[in-house]
Parts: structure tokens; C-alpha cells; sequence
């Protein structure tokens, strides 16, 4: 039973709710109530985004749960939750106390101003600057029989490991003029606006508080946490209405020298609302920030909930380069060849390997293996290449006549259950389960040896042996194993192989199957809402994103709602012709002579310049950018508005042809469906008049991920399935998002056209019964002889673009 009106409306923002916006709310509560989830598609104008707040701002204020967690892949979206929630707090005597996160790499203030060395990464420097701080932090007057101290860390009790005032000498010993800068006019870091209390330069530790000779570099921003008790100098009070972004917490802590990241994870255990992206609740390795709050009270919000199976996929996967490889093998040969120097330095490694209970020959072990894996890799690689392009590829330039994009190698039948090529080889060669599944603890035990030795390195063979590690335990019908050549081209003379003049190659370990991971995180929470503007068939979502399988234990609920704009402002049609396929329409390098174009190619070529000429902004959006750069060409020759093309560039380059379609008169922009120009763009108010989407966009049904998925689909949802769930419904929800860009408000006037057969019902192969219902009622079938005619009537009774 829907909860009552009045209740929920205490925490709505605004003076009444969108037309579908109470019913929404009042489905959200209820399912959260029974700690179920609602599937939920909303096209632009439904408010989902403050329906979901108001249902999670009811169910923590009533008692139902204990807080929420939102989570979005868009940044612009990001920004419209805390909008939204600072909206909603404008009405409450008591605000929903809100955060909004953000990563690691944005929020270090040594990395942000580029401090650390070219070779090392922001996340892995400032892990190694943390465990630095907090051994030198550690109380030394903690033991078993002494009483243990408490502070409050989050609203929760913590046993204090730490000594505030050795955590509050390490801040004064950075401090210019402090212990360790008594030199004047030294350089402060300053970031984001403001300005820290310490120098730019690393610090290293007080020898006061040093063992030995090795002073170990640390970070003061750490330090000051642990002296404030793990506490943050930033509270809700500085964000605006309750709501605090990286805007303001960033610049506060580092003014008063706490690292901003430790702050953002204190404001997040007593927040009522968090914002973050998929990483933060999805990707293990950033997990563990969230995962103190995450549980059965938990409200979860997922928002563009159609990218969800993919985005998970891709976190899900794992990749390590041949470079990286390299450098595991060489942090087990470094420390090697230390204990080659004297049998006094022997014994020091073996003293520190020991305390981790690694024997030095498991670190010999260690080492062949990664130096026999790279030459089976190398050898594999070439072999591949010969097989796929015969050997002329190693004459003249070295990889030159190889193709100019990535490939990818597939260490087994995509199709078929196998093991996989290089577990195969590892086993022949001896290198049992027993290696592959110690290596974690091997590199870990290098890593603690060198550091312990004072030998300058930073190992990568812990994340190397874990990756390793996961690639023997994890299964072959969920996961693809294979080689990734990512297209590089690097100059000859500095490279041991051919084909490295041309690749960078990895080892892939591809997740098919994240519904299942996706299942036991939803199963972990309290329930909550997955929504987006193309979610339909919502059957299909909810097999694919686990929530089926919680059916049994759960409510799952579905609703779909349609566009909430006047229908009289839009025009909805589907063009009946040729489907749009790679062998109906031949090659668009071969055909840009329009002498040659086959007949498909020339029916296609009438309607996008109809659809050109059509007045105003037009979005024309082709299966791939190759076709879009073959219509650009064609459209250019053929209307007189100005054409812009759009193809795979730098987020600097998009934004700029986006502000030429924007600026002046009506322009035509073609690009690629599965661009980034078709989904989450606001194309609101005048910007856009007219959007088409030509053909079902696909991804390349060859590669070998795909077939992978399509196996692993069809084992799980049924061979009559496979294709629909795995390739089908996802290239029909890009073409919607395509077209949800053209009407944007209630006021906002446009046509949206698909255009091709396999859109039309009753088709061979028709996706029609994957458009939402709304769709299918309002989309009106045509042939192309009367688009231009259509096109004309409908801006003669409207006031469109001139």
C-alpha cells in the first residue's frame, strides 16, 4: 500500500510534484520499506532525480533506514543530486546532512600540484605516504597489558592505535619554521584556491623518530588527521544548505593542513546523503571508502542505471601491460641480486622474508615465472600475428603494415568453455595453482623487504601477484582471458620486439558476467531505486542487473512512465527503409564516390539530407564515426548549412565542436550513436530541433568480448536469448538516448526519427518491441518519399527555428 501523501511531501522540494513525480515517490517508499528495489524508466521532465531523494529523505527521517547512497557514471548528474538536495533541505527545519565524493587523484594536494615523481601514481604514492605516517604515528606505549585508548571516529567508538602527539610533532616538524624548516621564504603548497601550512617539496620524518640511517618520507596532511583523532576540520555547516562538495572541503583542509580525502571519508560516515560515482560502490578497489556505511539500512539510488551492466563490467576486468610485467619480474630480481651481493646481505633478505613466512627460493620461483611469462607472451603475440597476417608484417618498418587500432588476442574459444592458452602453458611448464595463488603474498613480502632494506623502489608485484592470483581461481565461463594489443606507436629504435612498434600488450582478465557480482551488492543493502530514461524492456534489465535473482526474497518492482512534455510539440517517426547493415551498405571507404554507391547507400544518402535540411540544429547520429564521417562528407556537398563532424577526440575537442553546434544559426552535427555526444549532452532550449538516428548501432558482434558474452548469456538466460540481452537491447537504448536529446522541456518543439527497417514492427529482425510502450504508440511508420513533405507540414504549424 502506497504510503500517505502528507508524508512524504514534508521532505519534497518544490510546491507540487511532475505529473508521474508523486506516484514514483510513493513506489520508492513502499519498495524500500520492504527492503525490495523498484526499476524505475523516466524520460526527461519525469523528476526522477528529486523523486528518489524525497523517497530516501522519508525513509531515514520515518526510521526505515539509516542513510543513502547515490550513485551516477555523470558528472553533470552528480552535480543535479547535490542541486536537488540542497533544494529539498531549503524546507526543513533539520537538513538531510549531504556529501558528495570524489576520487583520490582529484583530492591529494601533492598530486594535484604534480609534486610526486613522473613514474609513480597519485593512488600508489600517497598509499605508501599513509602507511609511512602511520608507522611513524604508532603509539609505542601500546601493548597487550596496556589499557587501550578510545576516540570517537565517525560517530563510533575506535580503539586509538595512534599517538596524537607524535601525529601532532610530524605536523609541526613540516610547518615552515617548525622543527624541520627553519629556513625563511619557503615555498608553500598551495591547490584548489588555497594555501597549506606546509612546503611544497616531501617531507621527510624527524630523526628523532627514526630507527637506523632511512628517513622515510611522510605526508603532514595524514598527520594532522591522526592528531585531530582521526577528525575532520570541515563540518556539513560549510557546504551550502547542509551539502558539502569537494568545492568547499577541499580548499578548508588544506588551509588548515588535513588531507582532504581523510576529511571527505570522516564527512561521509555521518552523512544522511553520499554522492558518488559507480567506482565508490562498484569497483573493489574503491569500495573499502564506503564500505563502513554500507548495510542493511542502507537507501541505495542507482542513476543512469542503462549504463550499469557495462560500466560494472569494465571494473569488474582486469589488466596488467607487459611493462608492468616487467617491472613485477625486476622487483624480485632487485631484491635477488641484493642478497647476490655477501652472504651478510643474504641473510638479511632471508631474516626479512622470513617474518612474512616467504622462503627465498619462492622468490626465485616467483622470478622465473614472470620472466618465462613474458617470453611465452612475446611468442604468442608474434605467432598471432603471423597467423592473422601472414609474416610479411615483419618486413621493412616494424609494424608497420599491422593495423592502426587495438586488438585483441583470445586465449581461448570465446564460444567454448576451455581453459585458457596461458594456463595451459603454465601448467605444462610446472607452475602449479600452488604459484599462481602465493604470488600476492611473494610480492607483498618483496615489497616489505625492500622498503625494510632502505633500497629505492616502489614495487608493483603485490597488485601484479594478486591479478595473477585471480587469473588461476576465477572461472572460464564468466571471465575471457586474453591478450590486448592497445595501439601505440612508438619510435623502432626502442623496442625488443617487431610488433612493439606498434602495440602496447596486456594480459586481460574480462569479466562476461557482472549481474552476478551486481546481485550479492544489491543483496548486502536495504533496498532501493535503479532508474534511468531507457531502461525498457525492464525484464530483461532486471535479469541482467541480478535483481532477478533477489525476486525470491525481495519485492522487485517495476514502473515505466512516459514522456511528460506535450505530444503536440513533437513529431515520432520511423523510416521504412533497407536495414542499415555492413552488408547491405558496403564499406563507406569504398563507396564515398556516390558513382559507386550501391543502392542502400544512395536510399540513405535522401533521407539524411532531408533530415539535414530540416531548419534549425540537427543531431544525426550513424551506427559508427567511419559512417559518420562518410555522411559529414556527403551532407557537405549537398546543404547549405554548415556541417560539423564529430570523431573519437580528446574531451577538449568535443567540447569545442559542441559550442560550434551550439553558437549562431542551424548547423548540422553528425557523429557516432555510441558517442559521447548522444547521451548525457543537455541539449535544452534552442540547441537542438531535430535528431536522427540512422540504423541499430551494434557494437562489432566479432570481437572476441562480445562472443564471450553472448557464451556466457546464453548459458544463464537461455540460448534464445543470448543476442537480445547481449547485443540487441543495449544498441536500442543508445539509439533512445539519441533521441531523448531533442526535447528537453515542456516548452521545447522537434522531430525524432529512426530510420530503418529493423525499427519498423513486423520487421525480420525488428527491435520495435524493445522501444517502451509510450514509444511504440506515439512512433508512426513512413517510407522516405514522404519525409520531406512531413518535415515541411510540421514546422508550417509550428514557430520553430527559422
Amino acid at each position: 500500500m502506497a504510503t500517505d501523501q502528507a508524508e512524504w511531501r514534508e521532505y519534497f522540494g518544490f510546491p507540487e510534484p511532475y505529473e508521474n513525480q508523486g506516484e514514483a515517490i510513493e513506489a520508492a517508499i513502499e519498495v524500500g520499506r520492504e527492503h525490495g528495489y523498484l526499476a524505475m524508466e523516466g524520460p526527461c521532465g519525469t523528476g526522477k532525480t528529486m523523486a528518489a531523494l524525497t523517497a530516501g529523505a522519508t525513509l531515514v527521517r520515518e526510521g526505515d533506514s539509516e542513510n543513502v547512497v547515490v550513485v551516477t557514471p555523470v558528472k553533470q548528474q552528480r552535480a543535479q543530486f547535490v542541486e536537488d538536495l540542497r533544494t529539498l533541505n531549503e524546507g526543513l527545519d533539520d537538513p538531510m546532512q549531504g556529501v558528495a565524493l570524489l576520487g583520490k587523484r582529484d583530492l591529494c594536494p601533492y598530486g594535484r600540484e604534480d609534486v610526486f615523481p613522473d613514474d609513480v601514481g597519485v593512488h600508489d604514492r600517497c598509499e605508501d605516504l599513509r602507511e609511512h605516517t602511520a608507522g611513524l604515528v604508532e603509539s609505542e606505549g601500546t601493548s597487550d597489558e596496556a589499557p587501550v585508548a578510545t576516540a570517537d571516529v565517525g560517530g563510533e567508538t575506535d580503539e586509538i592505535w595512534w599517538d596524537p602527539q607524535r601525529a601532532s610533532d610530524l605536523v609541526k616538524h613540516a610547518r615552515p619554521g617548525g622543527a624541520g624548516q627553519q629556513q625563511l621564504g619557503v615555498e608553500t603548497l598551495e591547490t584548489a584556491g588555497a594555501a597549506s601550512p606546509y612546503p611544497r617539496s616531501q617531507q621527510s620524518a624527524p630523526e628523532s623518530m627514526v630507527e637506523g640511517d632511512s628517513a622515510p618520507l611522510y605526508c603532514p596532511f595524514e598527520a594532522d588527521w591522526y592528531a585531530r583523532n582521526k577528525g575532520s576540520p570541515v563540518g556539513f555547516d560549510a557546504g551550502d544548505r547542509g551539502v558539502v562538495t569537494a568545492e568547499e572541503y577541499l580548499p578548508a583542509s588544506v588551509e588548515r593542513g588535513t588531507c582532504p580525502h581523510r576529511a571527505m571519508s570522516v564527512l561521509l560516515e555521518s552523512a544522511d546523503v553520499v554522492v558518488g560515482n559507480y567506482n565508490h560502490l562498484f569497483d573493489p578497489a574503491s569500495r573499502p571508502l564506503l564500505a563502513p556505511i554500507l548495510d542493511k539500512d542502507t537507501f541505495l539510488i542507482v542513476d543512469e542505471a542503462h549504463r550499469l551492466e557495462g560500466r560494472v563490467r569494465d571494473l569488474l576486468s582486469d589488466r596488467v601491460g607487459r611493462t608492468t610485467l616487467k617491472r613485477a619480474r625486476n622487483d624480485l630480481h632487485t631484491l635477488l641480486s641484493r642478497a647476490r651481493q655477501s652472504s651478510e646481505h643474504r641473510q638479511q633478505v632471508r631474516d626479512e622474508l622470513a617474518s612474512h613466512d616467504v622462503p627465498l627460493r619462492a622468490v626465485e620461483k616467483a622470478r622465473d615465472f614472470y620472466d618465462d611469462l613474458l617470453a611465452w607472451l612475446d611468442e604468442y603475440v608474434a605467432a598471432s600475428l603471423d597467423e592473422e597476417f601472414g609474416r610479411e608484417w615483419r618486413a621493412g618498418v616494424p609494424g608497420e603494415k599491422l593495423p592502426d587500432h587495438d586488438l585483441e588476442l583470445p586465449l581461448r574459444d570465446p564460444e567454448r568453455v576451455d581453459q585458457d592458452a596461458l594456463t595451459a602453458w603454465a601448467e605444462k611448464e610446472g607452475y602449479t595453482g600452488e604459484l599462481w595463488r602465493s604470488l600476492s603474498a611473494i610480492g607483498g613480502a618483496v615489497e616489505r623487504a625492500i622498503e625494510e632494506l632502505g633500497m629505492t623502489r616502489t614495487p608493483v608485484c603485490p597488485a601484479v601477484g594478486a591479478l595473477m592470483g585471480r587469473w588461476w581461481e576465477c572461472d572460464h565461463a564468466t571471465y575471457l582471458r586474453e591478450i590486448e594489443l592497445e595501439h601505440s606507436p612508438k619510435d623502432e629504435r626502442n623496442v625488443s620486439e617487431p610488433w612493439e612498434a606498434q602495440y602496447t600488450a596486456g594480459l586481460v582478465l574480462f569479466e562476461c558476467m557482472p549481474g552476478e557480482t551486481l546481485r550479492e551488492i544489491f543483496d548486502g543493502l536495504g533496498g532501493g531505486v535503479l532508474m534511468s530514461a531507457t531502461l525498457e524492456p525492464l525484464d530483461v534489465f532486471t535479469e541482467v542487473s541480478g535483481l532477478e535473482a533477489l525476486r525470491e526474497r525481495r519485492p522487485v518492482v517495476e514502473r515505466t512512465y512516459d514522456l511528460p512534455f506535450p505530444e503536440a510539440n513533437r513529431a515520432s517517426w520511423l523510416v521504412d527503409t533497407t536495414p542499415f547493415t555492413a552488408r547491405n551498405r558496403g564499406d563507406p571507404g569504398e563507396n564515398r564516390n556516390q558513382e559507386t554507391w550501391n543502392r542502400t547507400r544512395d536510399e540513405y544518402a535522401h533521407v539524411l539530407r532531408t533530415l539535414a535540411r530540416s531548419p534549425g540544429n540537427v543531431l544525426l547520429a550513424m551506427p559508427n564515426y567511419r559512417e559518420a564521417e562518410w555522411a559529414g562528407a556527403y551532407l557537405d556537398s549537398v546543404v547549405e548549412k554548415p556541417v560539423l563532424v564529430d570523431e573519437s577526440s580528446s574531451n577538449e575537442a568535443t567540447e569545442e565542436l559542441k559550442g560550434r553546434f551550439f553558437a549562431g544559426e542551424g548547423k548540422v552535427l553528425v557523429t557516432s550513436t555510441r558517442g559521447t555526444l548522444t547521451e548525457g549532452v543537455d541539449y535544452d532550449g534552442d540547441k537542438l530541433h531535430c535528431c536522427g538516428v540512422v540504423g541499430v548501432p551494434l557494437v562489432n558482434i566479432g570481437s572476441p568480448r562480445v562472443r564471450a558474452v553472448q557464451r556466457a548469456y546464453a548459458d544463464a538466460f537461455g540460448e534464445e536469448n543470448a543476442f537480445e540481452y547481449a547485443l540487441t537491447v543495449p544498441a536500442v537504448r543508445r539509439a533512445r538516448q539519441t533521441l531523448g536529446r531533442v526535447i528537453r522541456g515542456t516548452d521545447e518543439v522537434g522531430i525524432r526519427v529512426l530510420v530503418g527497417r529493423r525499427y519498423v514492427p513486423g520487421a525480420r529482425h525488428s527491435v520495435y518491441p524493445y522501444l517502451s510502450p509510450g514509444e511504440q504508440s506515439e512512433f508512426v511508420r513512413m517510407t522516405p518519399e514522404f519525409l520531406p513533405g512531413k518535415i515541411e507540414a510540421f514546422w508550417a504549424d509550428r514557430s520553430g527555428p527559422e
